[in-house]
């Protein structure tokens, strides 16, 4: 496999398209077999799918980000700007596939995904990696409705489009249609091999509740009080300015999230976290992920120069997970969570380099994402909040 990558900041898409797209072609030796687009919502999503298009590719797999894009080039957080990652693979097979949710997201999820098993052209078998897009608000479905039909073994990785102020401007697209809320799904049939780590930036406090009144993605109460308080409480004060007639809370809780143990490895536990958004004057929190009555809630710390280096160390540990040195690898796909990057957004640079150092040099095409979805070591796929992914794909 090779893989290679590629940004603009053009704000005229067809060019920009163009012009990064030949840059691909360059460096492969030929046209790629999948392409992954990210995008700012600067471009139109239309104009951006028409420019694609143009390019007769076989499996477009492409989402807005949050303020802009990253390689290791370098990354791009304001205007236009235009990433795109080719992955080259002669003995390999890839498809993409979309559907919109139309009130049942698990379903869309699993057409979809029959789709791109259908465009790669391997009906019947199951793909070593799924990787899914999906507007913000119903993650959870969709991964269930993949795990329906993929069973508990194929990793589910990616990220939740976004956009700059959480207005509901973030699209998907793929070659034939862009979307402002739909699901779309790469299937992959790699000739090598394709490994993700799937992490935070957070350490866990001993301040823990059990949640005893939610719905979907609005936490009511945590230990029979308000949350608000109960959070504000074990914060102290994070959220204060929003207490008594609510708001939203992004920026004072990115350091303070809410974790729930997935699992362990040799004794230490590891977490999914949720993202508290909004506080409603009754009390309740928005989060960015769904929350179930009888879950237990730890409230997790983070901290600027963790989630500085946390994206290199990511990249460490997949590497790490099938035995990968620097010139075993073709490149990597990095999902970074947007509160993540708008918490060190001055200092995204150390991202890159960090990133950089932990894959070898290869090519990476990164996105900031509004979820994040992956595959933690122990073979759990989860949705989560201010989360990390680095999936690497190696040459042979």
């Amino acid at each position: 496999m090779r893989v290679a990558t590629a940004q603009h900041r053009d704000p005229n898409p067809a060019r920009a398209v163009r012009e990064a797209h030949a840059a691909l072609v360059r460096e492969l030796g030929g046209a790629p077999h999948w392409l992954f687009v990210q995008s700012s919502v600067h471009h139109d999503r239309e104009a951006l799918r028409q420019a694609l298009a143009g390019l007769e590719l076989p499996a477009v797999h492409g989402s807005s980000s949050c303020l802009g894009v990253m390689t290791q080039a370098g990354a791009i957080l304001e205007g236009p700007s235009l990433a795109l990652l080719g992955l080259r693979d002669e003995a390999g097979s890839f498809g993409v596939g979309a559907a919109t949710p139309d009130g049942d997201p698990a379903a869309a999820a699993g057409l979809a995904l029959e789709r791109a098993i259908d465009a790669a052209g391997r009906q019947g078998e199951v793909p070593t990696l799924v990787w899914l897009t999906a507007a913000p608000g119903h993650e959870e479905a969709c991964i269930a409705g993949l795990a329906a039909l993929l069973g508990p073994d194929v990793p589910i990785v990616g990220g939740s489009a976004a956009d700059d102020a959480i207005t509901g401007g973030w699209y998907q697209l793929t070659r034939d249609a862009s979307y402002s809320d739909a699901v779309v799904i790469s299937a992959w049939f790699p000739s090598g091999r394709v490994v993700s780590a799937f992490q935070s930036g957070y350490k866990p406090t001993t301040t823990r509740g059990v949640v005893t009144r939610a719905s979907g993605r609005v936490l009511h109460e945590i230990d029979g009080q308000p949350a608000a308080a109960v959070y504000n409480a074990w914060t102290g004060g994070a959220i204060t300015a929003a207490m008594n007639e609510g708001g939203g809370v992004l920026g004072s809780t990115s350091l303070h999230p809410l974790g729930r143990r997935v699992g362990e490895v040799g004794g230490v536990p590891y977490y999914r976290l949720a993202h508290p958004a909004t506080v409603h004057p009754d009390g309740a929190i928005d989060l960015f992920a769904d929350i179930a009555e009888g879950d237990e809630l730890v409230l997790m710390a983070g901290a600027v120069d963790a989630l500085l280096s946390r994206a290199g160390r990511v990249a460490l540990d997949a590497r790490a997970l099938a035995s990968l040195a620097p010139a075993d690898i073709a490149g990597a796909l990095v999902i970074f969570c947007a509160g993540c990057m708008l918490t060190v957004r001055d200092r995204i640079d150390q991202v890159v380099a960090g990133l950089d150092e932990g894959l070898g040099g290869a090519p990476f095409l990164g996105c900031f994402t509004f979820g994040e979805q992956g595959c933690f070591v122990g073979g759990e796929n989860r949705h989560g909040n201010l989360m990390i992914s680095v999936t690497v794909f190696a040459r042979e």
